[in-house]
């Protein structure tokens, strides 16, 4: 069984004696019954992890002891932002937490005509905490110690509206697009837009287009919203990331 690994969002330091976040405690004391004297590793998200051990367990709370901080990474060298139309149910926390384990660098949500939910408001806050926390989970459990911003939910037309960064591949998935990833020079810096539910609309997709976005396709098939982004990524993986290592 792999050591327990745990994301706090404060900032940690080495040998310090420190109470776990209720999350974490909760989750360490209740759901894997871990005692004291176990060896677990904390990261804060800021990069490289702590190994640490269970000091004292008091009902639902936690203490944890520090030991040196240490400089392990396994980040692709691939910057992927993932820029991904609303999903309905549960379909967005799948694909977050997928794209955290495919390595991504950060994900968009964005409202898109065709997108089933639409979230304003202190109800589109709530989610997008929800989501930071899929991320942060998803990096426990493969190992990553960098959680992947999830940014606030805006409109896909504002965000278009806004230039990519200098030396930035624009790429979004079309079933008819003529090209494909293989078609493409290499880039380690890519914005990858994926529409919900039903794709993109076609005005959507024309202003991807006026904003630098080339399209692309993936094989003869249509993916679905929750498929598609990710296979995209484990292709780019493969192609230009850290999926060749080995």
């Amino acid at each position: 069984m792999n050591q327990p690994r745990f994301y706090c969002r404060e900032p940690l330091a080495p040998a310090a004696h420190i109470e776990l976040p209720e999350p974490v405690a909760r989750h360490a004391v209740r759901v894997l019954r871990l005692a004291p004297g176990t060896e677990i590793t904390l990261f804060d998200g800021r990069g490289g992890e702590y190994p640490a051990q269970l000091s004292r367990i008091e009902k639902d709370r936690a203490y944890a002891v520090l030991g040196d901080w240490r400089e392990t990474e396994c980040e692709s060298p691939l910057a992927v932002t993932l820029v991904q139309a609303v999903q309905a149910g549960d379909k967005m926390d799948f694909t977050i937490q997928k794209a955290v384990e495919l390595g991504v660098g950060g994900v968009v949500p964005v409202d898109s005509r065709r997108s089933v939910v639409r979230l304003a408001g202190e109800r589109a806050a709530k989610r997008v905490a929800h989501w930071q926390g899929v991320a942060a989970s998803a990096c426990e459990q493969c190992g990553r110690n960098q959680v992947p911003p999830v940014t606030q939910i805006e409109k896909l037309e504002h965000w278009l509206a806004r230039p990519a960064a200098a030396g930035t591949l624009r790429l979004m998935l079309s079933p008819t697009a003529t090209q494909t990833l293989a078609d493409l020079a290499p880039a380690n810096r890519i914005e990858l837009l994926i529409g919900a539910e039903g794709g993109l609309d076609p005005q959507e997709m024309l202003a991807a287009e006026q904003a630098g976005f080339q399209a692309v396709r993936l094989g003869p098939r249509v993916l679905r919203t929750e498929t598609a982004g990710l296979a995209a990524l484990a292709a780019l993986q493969v192609l230009w990331g850290d999926f060749r290592e080995g």
